[in-house]
Parts: structure tokens; C-alpha cells; sequence
């Protein structure tokens, strides 16, 4: 029957319409009605065929170009970590092939900078930034001119040997490298987010921007030790132009070179007998600085005619010797500069400090050549502990460690007037790379090496010698076991002319009045005995 209103087809397919929607409806009420929680999407899923930028698949190292380059990255840092390695071991013993005359402290500076670049490349791999970027540049920059004055200035590029050159060159070359690695992942990122989501991302998750900022510090620390470096070696440039009085002799088989420097003539008795050269053997710092003043005032005095000095390997002018290198392979090298020089006794030994130890070796081994032993305020072999101190040695090796950036140079040379002389052998010789080194290498044998030679000298010594023993009072006063072995000291022969206690003089009994005077009158008396 057909309705006023409608069909009762109509109203049966209205029906049936309104009983789809309801179950429709019906289906959809589920999900209608669930509460939304952190996994509901806010956005619909896309249909456009891109991922999402967030998807993990969208990642550089889908190429196989960023892959390689961060396994180039790996194969480089671990080369340079089996270099600093072997730098560290050479510090205290030179491998074969690998002794530099300098103190090897700027090698591992620069190794472990590159190790420090590398590292930092690879943690911070697939976050590139364009700080990351720009910091390594600047490192490269720097470490490329360090490379340059290594190479330009003569000195320096003997000091440092080919160990060092090659160490500063792959410095550079991976600091270079850090910069292209960077690159090359930045446009991989790129080129992913481009193909995988239809578009460059822009922005970045905290985690990314906290390893950004992480390694912007760093970088940026490493800038700053990177300016330390080429600042301390302008300074080395700059100190190697001071020329050294006398010459420079190779020695113990021409691996290094040893300053010695003679001042006065030749001159003999009445009996045509030649007189005998003082030959002086500093304290715990360079002659020049120390002992010096003194002993060119009784040139000038007519007490003695002539004197000779040197320098100890690593001291002032002479370079560092390798590892390990007691004080008998000093003696034998002093032995070798003065034959090379055609120095020829008889000698007077004049030494101070623990350069006694050094002095006594050496008359030894020339017994026939040396008249006389003069010790000042000497250092007793027994007493070579305290300079072989463990804390005292990795003291030593920690302030090398830190040498190259050479803050307290820098700072003495800017603030404080510090010339060339005072840090070749002046009041800053002590802060440099190659005197730390030299007196890490005499800690670390004073106990074993160096103590068995000395004992062995005192038995060797012959007992005529003449002997004049000169100690400062207030080292007496203030230690008696140095009063005792001051006193034993005057038993290594058995002709001692004096013995003088300095009442108020320091261990530099020179630095007084009363102990210069009493040091040149027991000079003249000594090189007059016979």
C-alpha cells in the first residue's frame, strides 16, 4: 500500500538506512567513548606515502657513505690511541727509532688531542652541528700553523725528531677529517629526511640539543688547550734564537747533543807543567743561572785561570737524552763533548747539590786526569732517596704531562717581563718540557742505576785525591742526618784539605758574602795543591 506521505518502499529503505547507521554507529561507540591516554595519536596517520620524521628508519646511516666514514673514524682513533701508547711508554723508556732530543711531553700533547678530537667525533656522530663543524675548523686551523713552526723553525724540528713532526701532522690531518666527517653526515641527514619524509628537519629533540651543547663545551675547551699549545710553541721558536756560549757536541752515538763551553786559556808553571782547567758541575738548576757568577768572579780574580761548564741533558742548551739515563751515562757524555771539543785535564771538579753525585762518578773514571774534588753543600749517596721518591716522580710526570700548554711561561713572559734567558736557563728554566723530563729520568734511576754507580766511584776513587768540602749551615742546623753525611762525605778520601760549615749560608753557599769568599779562597788553595 502505498503511504499519503510516502512509498512503503521508501520508508523501507529509510529504514534500512537508518539500521546500517545504527550499526555503524553501534561499531564506532567503542572507540568514541575510550579515554585518550599518551599513546593516542593527535594527528591522523599519514597517506602520503613518507614516513614520519621521528620513525627510527629515518637515519644517515642508511648510506653506506656515512657507515664508512664512521668506521674510517674508528680505524683512526684506535691508531692514535696505539700511538699515545707507545708515546707514554717512551716517556720513561726510549723504544728503538724513537728518541726525540726534545722532551717527547708535545708528541703526546698532540696525540692525546687527537685522540680527544676523534673520540668526540664519534660520540657525537649522528648529531652534527654547525658548532661541531666550525670548532674543528678552528682546531685544524691552529694545529695546522703548529705544524708549520715545527717544521720552519731548525730547532724546533731537531728537538722534536720525526716522532714529533708526524705526531702534529696526523693532528691536523684528523682534525681536518673531523670537519669533513661532519659534513658528509650532515648532508646524509639531509638527504634521508628529503627521500624517507618529503622534507629538511628543522628542529631538533632535547636530546639533541643537549649533545649539541655537550659537545660545544668540549670543543670549545679543546680550542683554548689548542691556543695553549701554539702559544707555548711560539715561545720555543722564539727562545730557540738565543745563541749558547761555547758549542753543542753530539753524543752517545749522535742521538743528542751536549752544551759545553770553556772560558779562558791554556797556561802552565814554571816547570812547564800544565795547570789544571776547574770543570764545573752545576747544582739542582742550570750553571748559568746558579754557579756562574761566582766562578767567573774568580776567573776575573786571578784565582783560577780557566774553567769549564756544561750543561746536563735537558738542562739550558743540551738536549734531552733517551730513557731510561742515569748519572754515570751523563758522565760518559760529558766525557765524549770534551774529547770532541779536545779538552784535555788535568781538572779540578767543583760541583754543588746532587751535581756532586755526578762530579764524584766522573773523577772515577779519570782518576789519572783529575787534582782535586771540590764539593758544595753535595748531595750524600745515601741520601738519593729523596729524590727518587715515587710521589716525586709522578709529581714530575704530571707537571710534563701539562708542560705544553705552558700557562706559567705564557703568564711570565706577558705579565712578568720573562725573557728568552730566563726561560732557557734563568729563574723559568725550571717550567720547561725538557728540564721536567730530565729530572723525572734522574728520580727515576736515583735509587737503582745512579746510587750503584756512585758506590762504585767512592770504592774506585783513589784515596790521594785532594778534597775540600764546603756545607751550608743552616742545611746542617735544620737536618742532622745531612750534618752526618755532610761530614761522611769528607771520608771519600783520605787527604782532605778542609772542611767548611757556612754559618748563615743557604744550600747555595754562593748566594752570601761569607760563602763566596770562603769558596774562592778554598778554590785557589785547592788548584794550588799538589
Amino acid at each position: 500500500m502505498v503511504s499519503l506521505w510516502g512509498s512503503k518502499n521508501g520508508d523501507g529503505q529509510h529504514t534500512d538506512g537508518d539500521s546500517a547507521n545504527d550499526e555503524e554507529n553501534s561499531q564506532q561507540q567503542p572507540r568514541q567513548s575510550r579515554d585518550a591516554d599518551e599513546r593516542t595519536r593527535l594527528l591522523p596517520p599519514r597517506n602520503d606515502g613518507y614516513l614520519d620524521p621521528d620513525d627510527p628508519a629515518v637515519s644517515p646511516y642508511n648510506l653506506f657513505s656515512v657507515r664508512a666514514i664512521r668506521y674510517v673514524g674508528i680505524l683512526f682513533l684506535t691508531i692514535s690511541f696505539l700511538w699515545w701508547v707507545l708515546l707514554l711508554v717512551s716517556i720513561f723508556v726510549s723504544p728503538p727509532m724513537m728518541h726525540s732530543r726534545g722532551s717527547g711531553f708535545f708528541d703526546f700533547a698532540f696525540t692525546t688531542l687527537t685522540a680527544g678530537n676523534l673520540l668526540i667525533g664519534l660520540l657525537f656522530f649522528s648529531t652534527p652541528s654547525r658548532a661541531m663543524e666550525w670548532s674543528s675548523l678552528i682546531i685544524a686551523a691552529f694545529l695546522l700553523l703548529d705544524m708549520i713552526i715545527v717544521l720552519a723553525v731548525q730547532r724546533l724540528r731537531s728537538e722534536e725528531g720525526w716522532v714529533g713532526i708526524a705526531s702534529v701532522i696526523w693532528a691536523t690531518l684528523m682534525a681536518l677529517y673531523n670537519v669533513m666527517s661532519d659534513r658528509v653526515v650532515a648532508w646524509g641527514k639531509q638527504e634521508e629526511e628529503e627521500r624517507l619524509t618529503g622534507r629538511k628537519e628543522t628542529r631538533r629533540t632535547l636530546r639533541e640539543w643537549c649533545a649539541v651543547l655537550t659537545a660545544t663545551v668540549i670543543m670549545i675547551v679543546m680550542i683554548v688547550i689548542t691556543i695553549f699549545l701554539t702559544a707555548t710553541l711560539i715561545l720555543r721558536s722564539r727562545d730557540a734564537s738565543l745563541k749558547p756560549p761555547g758549542e753543542r757536541f753530539f753524543v752517545d752515538g749522535d742521538k743528542y747533543k751536549l752544551h759545553l763551553a770553556c772560558v779562558g786559556n791554556v797556561t802552565f808553571d814554571a816547570h812547564g807543567k800544565k795547570n789544571p782547567t776547574v770543570l764545573v758541575e752545576a747544582g739542582e738548576l742550570p750553571f748559568e743561572d746558579t754557579m756562574d757568577d761566582w766562578i767567573y768572579g774568580s776567573y776575573r780574580n786571578g784565582t783560577i785561570d780557566r774553567y769549564c761548564y756544561y750543561d746536563r741533558p735537558g738542562f739550558a742548551w743540551s738536549d734531552n737524552a733517551p730513557s731510561p739515563h742515569s748519572a754515570g751515562m751523563t758522565s760518559d757524555a760529558l766525557s765524549e763533548a770534551l774529547a770532541r771539543a779536545g779538552e784535555e785535564g788535568p781538572w779540578v771538579l767543583v760541583s754543588a747539590g746532587v751535581g756532586s753525585i755526578y762530579s764524584r762518578i766522573f773523577s772515577s773514571r779519570h782518576v789519572r786526569d783529575v787534582q782535586g774534588l771540590f764539593l758544595i753543600d753535595g748531595l750524600h749517596e745515601d741520601l738519593l732517596h729523596r729524590i727518587a721518591s715515587p710521589a716525586r716522580g709522578f709529581t714530575l710526570w704530571g707537571r710534563g704531562i701539562i708542560s705544553p700548554l705552558g700557562y706559567d711561561r705564557l703568564f711570565g713572559a706577558i705579565f712578568k717581563g720573562r725573557t728568552r734567558e730566563d726561560r732557557v736557563y734563568g729563574k723559568s728554566a725550571y717550567q720547561a718540557g725538557k728540564f721536567i723530563k730530565a729530572k723525572l729520568q734522574e728520580n727515576l734511576v736515583a735509587g737503582s742505576l745512579t746510587k750503584n754507580e756512585v758506590s762504585q766511584a767512592r770504592n774506585i776513587q783513589t784515596r790521594n785525591t785532594p778534597l775540600v768540602v764546603v756545607s751550608s749551615g743552616i742545611e746542617v742546623r735544620r737536618d742532622h742526618e745531612w750534618e752526618r753525611k755532610q761530614e761522611d762525605l769528607t771520608k771519600i778520601t783520605d787527604n782532605l784539605i778542609s772542611w767548611d760549615v757556612v754559618n748563615r749560608a743557604p744550600h747555595r753557599v754562593w748566594l752570601t758574602l761569607e760563602g763566596r769568599t770562603i769558596l774562592e779562597k778554598r778554590l785557589g788553595e785547592l788548584v794550588r795543591a799538589k
